[in-house]
């Protein structure tokens, strides 16, 4: 299994839904990130299907 790029405590943006704003990775296991958006709240994102852009390392 390939190393996730996500790790708890990264700052990400979806890249097509600016109005969610950003968003704090929980957890990422499996090629599965959660993350807690400020507009948005938890949502599961599959990182291989969609390419979250870093905004902050913690």
């Amino acid at each position: 299994m390939q190393q996730s790029l996500f790790e708890p405590g990264m700052i990400v943006k979806h890249p097509q839904r600016d109005d969610w704003g950003l968003g704090q990775v929980q957890s990422s296991v499996g090629g599965k990130v959660t993350v807690n958006f400020q507009n948005a709240g938890k949502v599961v994102i599959d990182e291989h299907r969609v390419p979250l852009t870093v905004v902050s390392l913690s």
